[in-house]
């Protein structure tokens, strides 16, 4: 009997523990370990942080759920990854745990300390985790007292640019629900070298989209920016021209500040000799396993992937629900593989889907493959993606309290957009 150890319990972690469990049946042990006792469905933290959303409707107990289809769960933080002797150390007064697969699903760390200022240890607020999402609710509702600038965005060597614009758009439009949008200023500071980058090069007409939907909801904007310091009231931003030169320097005036921060690997997964790249993400092969210990095998925001092309301030590519999935689905099948005798031949699909709400519209992303050139780029608008988001949510929860190991994005968001299969 093998047993299964997965590091992580998020929209990565979850869905693997009960794919895991379906596939390797009750031969083997699987075991979940998380920092936290809840899941929470990080998606939806661009609304908790104006009030749309609170905890209870996006979270809910971890062990209740997992035990119901036989899978093991430890609430705990991992300080130590003994790799050599198949070993986690936890921070629960020295115990371990010994596995033979570990799949680390961690999700990244969210490093503001690359910026002085950052973060809401800081003067800028975050949607990264629930936490950081209730806090800037609570900042956003002191603002709603005393009205001033906002500004929305990405540091440098951010990776995940969806969330920046979903909540830029979502403050606008709560802001007009109010009937008080024209009190404050916003403004979008991003690291992307244009409007709808995304990370990904641009998808389709995002370029054209994007721009004509800040400017219609009257939100200004600086790309190519290096964010190099915050204080109180004031975001210290370098805007380069195309030769990475400074074009111009910018002291921007702000009363409230969301601005997603650089991800790294968690320390505990970065300290591992030859697991992860310079920061911290997983080395893993076409078949997501590490080159260096082949019983590790990652899935999600955690993993190594190169920039789909070089940006003068640094970016990443994102992650995507869509590709999360494929990644979790190819790991399970190898791990199934090795322990029935075989060889691992899996590999997953690096396509890119997203439905980004923009408060009371949307817009829809398709990048097939992530990296160009594309077989298929296009993205669409509506207020149908608006309601197909929210709809998600309540799909992808409910299913996770379920257990199912059905391919969620795959049989939802496909099936959203008339599309049968990515391949």
């Amino acid at each position: 009997m093998a047993h299964v150890v997965i590091l992580g319990a998020g929209t990565g972690g979850m869905p693997c523990a009960y794919e895991m469990k379906a596939k390797l049946g009750q031969d083997h042990d699987v075991t979940v370990i998380n920092e936290k006792a809840d899941f929470q469905f990080v998606p939806s933290n661009p609304w908790v942080a104006v009030g749309w959303r609170d905890r209870e409707s996006i979270t809910f107990p971890i062990e209740k759920y997992l035990a119901k289809k036989g899978i093991n769960f430890i609430a705990d933080r991992v300080d130590n990854i003994d790799a050599a002797n198949n070993k986690l150390e936890l921070s629960n007064g020295g115990a371990s745990v010994e596995y033979d697969y570990l799949v680390i699903t961690t999700g990244p760390r969210l490093a503001f300390e690359e910026i002085q200022g950052a973060g809401p240890e800081g003067f800028t607020q975050s949607i990264c985790t629930l936490d950081h999402a209730e806090l800037a609710w609570q900042r956003y509702q002191q603002l709603l007292e005393n009205p001033g600038p906002i500004v929305v965005g990405a540091m440098p060597f951010a990776s995940c640019f969806g969330p920046a614009y979903e909540f830029a758009f979502i403050v606008d439009a709560d802001l007009r629900k109010r009937k008080i949008r024209h009190k404050f200023p916003i403004m979008l500071v991003t690291s992307e070298p244009y409007i709808g980058h995304l990370g990904l090069g641009g998808v389709g007409d995002s370029k054209a989209m994007l721009e004509s939907e800040l400017r219609n909801h009257h939100i200004e904007w600086i790309t190519s920016a290096r964010t190099t310091k915050v204080e109180q009231g004031q975001l210290f931003v370098e805007e380069l021209d195309e030769n990475g030169d400074i074009k111009k320097e910018h002291i921007i005036s702000y009363d409230m500040a969301m601005m997603l921060p650089a991800f790294k690997g968690v320390d505990a997964v970065a300290n591992v000799p030859d697991l992860c790249n310079p920061r911290g993400f997983v080395m893993i092969d076409s078949k997501h396993r590490n080159p260096t210990y082949n019983n590790i095998y990652a899935a999600g925001v955690c993993v190594a992937i190169p920039p789909v092309e070089p940006t003068l301030v640094p970016t990443g590519a994102p992650k995507t629900g869509y590709m999360i999935e494929s990644m979790v689905t190819s790991v399970v099948h190898n791990i199934a593989n090795e322990l029935n005798g075989k060889q691992p031949d899996q590999e997953a699909n690096w396509n890119a889907i997203c439905l980004a709400d923009m408060g009371d519209t949307g817009a829809a992303f398709v990048a097939l493959p992530q990296i160009p050139p594309r077989n298929v780029a296009w993205m669409k608008k509506g207020k149908w993606v608006h309601l197909a988001k929210i709809a998600f949510e309540k799909y992808f929860i409910r299913k996770m309290k379920k257990g199912t190991s059905e391919p969620l994005y795959e049989k939802y968001i496909l099936k959203l957009l008339g599309i049968e299969k990515l391949t």
